[in-house]
């Protein structure tokens, strides 16, 4: 189902004319990006404070591949802020005499993307300090809130195999069995580790462990939080996890009150596109849909937004610098913050990038569709760099 925002960048792009007018009389620097962009299906917008330096093809709507995790950074930064935790939950009956727990344990996941064994053997020994001997049944990883929707339109049809694990609300391992297979069952396999876990320290188990829907009227035992989701979104845009975007988009998508889809993720994304004024076509959270549709003037109008907000260090320092993550060979000596976005025949570059001649940030965003990803890449760098050393606001 297609998610469109509702609302158009109108003012933007009014004020985006501003760098029109007559070949000859544009600066040097834009004449020498213009040369590098000309003949190829590249959009590019670059500026600060709101004002446009630079505009090539900045309302045609491209695949944004990765740069849909940017703008899904930006969604939940604002809708939790950077130091939210997402909460790993042990819950059960009330404890009872010599510590016991009649019935099942259920452990019961928000959307942390990055539960593994440390989080819950430290659950495990919060749930002994709490008191907790016996458990009478099994321990039950919770497979809700979430659902287990695994595709989005505008994905290739090996794409849950290779590309993304099943998005989960209590996740394991990153969804991923040690063969590297993309696993179906992650609840269980939490649930199993939790039991190993809690027989270390001494706690009997009566059954063994197994997934399905928690109990009503269960009391919380023990909890445990995620990482802050600041350093949740640095991992996920520094090395492209399109499984921990999938996971927060569903997360973004319960907490507004819907129910935890991938669709719904994405239309959480355009829904705060359009309440910024900017439209867009949102099927997923991780940006490996061919039919998601951005603009660079929309991308680069939400990053002026972020400017404004309290979560704008939060959200830079999730962008890979030179040297890291998806950066890690690209723009050696360049000052800059940005997301890449690769799939076949599609490349993207947004963020910021310190300019020089003001001593400044620059704000800007590039999209290519239809061209090689590796040579559109290398246009990247190139208009990176004038943009760096050159590049001035105009009088």
């Amino acid at each position: 189902m297609v998610r469109r925002a509702s609302l158009v960048v109108a003012g933007v792009l009014a004020l985006a004319l501003v760098t029109g007018g007559p070949a000859h009389a544009d600066p040097r620097w834009v004449r020498h990006i213009s040369r590098i962009v000309a003949g190829h299906p590249m959009s590019v917008v670059a500026g600060d404070g709101g004002s446009v330096w630079y505009r090539h093809r900045a309302s045609v709507a491209r695949p944004p591949a990765s740069n849909e995790k940017l703008l899904l950074s930006m969604a939940l930064l604002d809708r939790f802020g950077g130091t939210h935790t997402f909460a790993l939950r042990a819950l059960g009956s009330a404890i009872g005499a010599g510590g016991t727990v009649d019935g099942n344990l259920y452990l019961k996941g928000q959307g942390d993307p990055e539960v593994g064994d440390p989080r819950l053997d430290l659950l495990a020994s919060r749930l002994w300090s709490a008191g907790v001997r016996h458990v009478t049944g099994h321990v039950v990883g919770v497979t809700g809130p979430f659902h287990h929707d695994w595709f989005a339109p505008g994905w290739k049809s090996y794409f849950p195999a290779d590309y993304v694990a099943l998005p989960t609300a209590l996740t394991y391992r990153g969804n991923v069995a040690p063969s590297g297979k993309h696993i179906h069952d992650p609840e269980r396999r939490a649930a199993v580790a939790l039991s190993h876990a809690l027989r270390h320290v001494g706690v009997t188990i009566g059954g063994d462990a197994t997934a399905g829907r928690a109990a009503a009227g269960l009391s919380r035992l023990g909890s445990v939080a995620s990482k802050p989701l600041r350093a949740i979104l640095e991992r996920m845009d520094h090395r492209s996890i399109n499984f921990s975007a999938e996971v927060l988009g569903k997360a973004l998508a319960d907490a507004g009150g819907e129910a935890g889809t991938i669709a719904n993720g994405a239309a959480a994304i355009c829904a705060y596109e359009a309440a910024r004024h900017v439209s867009a076509t949102c099927h997923d959270g991780s940006g490996l849909s061919y039919a998601n549709r951005q603009t660079t003037i929309g991308i680069v109008h939400l990053l002026w937004n972020a400017e404004r907000q309290p979560w704008l260090g939060a959200l830079r320092m999730a962008l890979p610098a030179a040297g890291q993550g998806t950066l890690r060979h690209r723009l050696r000596g360049i000052r800059i913050r940005a997301k890449t976005g690769t799939l076949d025949h599609v490349s993207a570059l947004s963020g910021w990038v310190w300019n020089g001649p003001t001593q400044g940030w620059i704000t800007f965003s590039m999209l290519t569709s239809g061209m090689e990803e590796y040579a559109a890449k290398g246009l990247e760098d190139r208009v990176v760099q004038v943009l760096a050393n050159r590049a001035k606001p105009r009088p």
